[in-house]
């Protein structure tokens, strides 16, 4: 069994009810181009003894087949085991429930000692919490293996068991992703509990299908009734079901064929044959700049850069040199500023004096001087920079390309004694929350050497954020704790990720805008906005996503919020400010999340905390985890 991302084919197992010879069912799947097969881990059978009786004491046959029948190597690639389907934990039948309880241990250790990659437990209603309690019992001590909830993602109303909660409302005993969301939660939101979603000939709202996209689908079950017919007699699914596929495919789904054939003489290849050619030739995205610079870091937590406090390593700097945007929209504002500030009369002795600050390895005092020789106008460059190693790449430029046009400058803007004033302050000090690398400390710093009327490239930015659902990151973010830390450190420390396995719950709103040059008296960068967001369907929040936008001169602009997002762009990742707890949140709540930026003579930091629907404790106060240093 594979992942789907790891391959050019799609992987599809295909799902069989009864397994008599468990070495002719894996030939017949692999024959018929699927890559692993679903099946009982229990001879269906036995199922007769614990069902309202006693188990048997002297039990004639074995359990079920011998693990000799196939490889170990096998059974951990090519079988995801199916705990047996009469299993009830939460029956009201005591009798039947304990043995169940029984029955399901049993299971359990066999698909352990079998190393089965994933194990398949049917969720059959939203009274779910005798199961829940008996796997969470068991993941304690379990093996290293994957469990995967199968959930319709419609229920049949065959499916509906009665629900005895006084307080829990018909709609949410009819919505599958709640059925989900008490069981995961009964489990503590672990990570090896995942969804297998089974597709029904209805399908609920676009709206709540995308709900799921914060949640970790591992498979999807295509019943055989669902294909219908083409032209040619070949089975194909309706266009609605495609269309889910196509979006599920991101999440790198593994599908299953369930059912028997449809199509008479034809096998079930067919279904995993039209798979294929969903996957490879209508569904399968063609990767963009971004996709293909975000490739593999989906959903990878890193700790956002502090160039203030580090100096970067060179291999940083030649990663955001290959954007293809964010250096041409630098490029253009340049080119936009020299032409407002020299008339074209005096193009021919008006040199503008442009300082880039924080210059790097050189990107934007290359794109200022092709942004003069384009508008036909003078310029000389300062380029500043206070990393040593940077200076050497910026020296061996200037002997190389640049001349004596520039410039070079060892030291911090903000403690430089400028030669002259700017008419030009050109620089990249942005962070994926705007002000995160300290922008606009920096900013203010270097000011004083920018002429009364001189230009601030960029001139304003602002942060935005939404909320977001997301068990997976959730779950990489507790994965985050140190020995030697506290508990609550992870949930307080903002981390750089390209949200991957999410979903937002809201459209994002502007939290910090900063602009340049900053003639304030005196200059406070502290900052404290709230945030409103209604739900439109119930939801959990697992955390909050950052985002901002800068306009650099006029109307020429960069941008990571989803909403105005500079296609192509990928110098910049959202950041993800997580919270300790969930939240959970019914249609029509509202969320409040407070937001601070402080400061002191060593530090910058970021407090948030949520008011309602529920108030929590703020994240991060005076800086205990995180802190961006001066």
């Amino acid at each position: 069994m594979t992942e789907a991302s790891s391959s050019n084919r799609c992987a599809s197992g295909l799902d069989y009810f009864d397994v008599p010879d468990i070495t002719k069912a894996l030939d017949e799947a692999g024959k018929s181009g699927y890559e692993f097969i679903t099946c009982p881990i229990v001879n269906p059978r036995f199922k007769s003894e614990l069902i309202g009786g006693t188990p048997a004491v002297n039990r004639a046959e074995p359990l079920t087949r011998s693990d000799l029948v196939i490889t170990s190597q096998d059974w951990s690639s090519l079988v995801v085991g199916k705990i047996s389907p009469w299993i009830d934990l939460d029956s009201k039948n005591e009798i039947h429930r304990k043995n169940s309880e029984k029955a399901l241990k049993q299971e359990f250790l066999f698909a352990g000692h079998l190393s089965l990659p994933a194990v398949l437990i049917n969720l059959r209603s939203y009274d779910c919490i005798g199961l829940a309690r008996c796997l969470s019992e068991h993941l304690i001590k379990g093996p290293n293996q994957q469990y995967w909830i199968k959930i319709p993602i419609k229920p049949a109303s065959t499916q509906l068991d009665p629900v005895f909660d006084g307080d829990i409302d018909g709609a949410t005993e009819t919505d599958t992703w709640e059925w989900w969301n008490r069981f995961r939660t009964f489990c503590d939101t672990n990570k090896k509990v995942g969804i297998a979603l089974e597709l029904q000939e209805d399908l609920p709202s676009e709206k709540e299908i995308e709900r799921w996209a914060g949640e970790p689908v591992k498979a999807v079950f295509i019943p055989t009734r669902l294909f219908l017919a083409n032209k040619k007699g070949y089975p194909v699914l309706p266009r609605c079901h495609q269309s889910l596929l196509r979006w599920l495919f991101k999440l790198n789904i593994q599908m299953i064929v369930s059912g028997t054939t449809q199509f008479p003489g034809k096998g079930m290849k067919v279904y995993g044959q039209y798979l294929e050619h969903i996957w490879i030739w209508q569904t399968k995205p063609q990767l963009d700049q971004v996709a293909l610079f975000a490739k593999g870091f989906e959903d990878y937590l890193q700790s956002p850069l502090q160039p203030l406090m580090d100096n970067l390593e060179s291999q940083t700097y030649e990663v955001f040199e290959k954007d293809p945007i964010k250096y041409s929209q630098y490029q253009k504002a340049v080119y936009f500023a020299l032409l407002d500030r020299v008339p074209y009369e005096e193009k021919e002795f008006n040199v503008q004096v442009v300082m880039v600050v924080g210059a790097g390895r050189g990107p934007l005092v290359q794109a200022s001087i092709i942004a003069a020789a384009k508008a036909h106008r003078k310029i000389r460059i300062f380029a500043v920079e206070k990393n040593p190693n940077a200076i050497v790449t910026l020296e061996n430029r200037k002997l190389e390309e640049w001349g004596d046009q520039v410039t070079v400058v060892s030291s911090d803007m903000r403690i430089w004694d400028a030669p002259e004033k700017a008419d030009i302050i050109v620089s990249e000090l942005l962070g994926s929350f705007g002000d995160n690398e300290l922008s606009p400390e920096c900013l203010d710093g270097a000011q004083k050497f920018l002429k009364p009327d001189g230009i601030s490239i960029p001139y304003k930015y602002t942060s935005y954020l939404a909320p977001i659902q997301s068990s997976r990151l959730f779950n990489e973010v507790r994965l985050c704790k140190e020995k030697d830390k506290p508990a609550e450190t992870p949930f307080e420390t903002p981390f750089v990720v390209r949200l991957h396995n999410c979903s937002l719950l809201g459209k994002p709103q502007s939290v910090f805008t900063f602009t340049h040059p900053n003639r304030s008296i005196p200059i406070d960068n502290t900052r404290y906005n709230q945030n409103t967001f209604t739900v439109d369907q119930n939801c959990i929040v697992h955390g909050i996503a950052g985002y901002f936008d800068t306009y650099l001169y006029k109307d020429v602009m960069l941008s990571i919020n989803p909403d105005t997002h500079s296609p192509g762009m990928f110098s910049w990742f959202p950041i993800l400010f997580p919270i300790r707890e969930p939240v959970y949140m019914k249609s029509g709540e509202t969320l409040k999340i407070h937001f601070w930026r402080l400061t002191d003579n060593k530090n910058v930091w970021y407090e948030w905390c949520i008011s309602e629907p529920r108030p929590m404790p703020i994240h991060n106060p005076k800086g205990r985890s995180y802190t961006i240093g001066l």
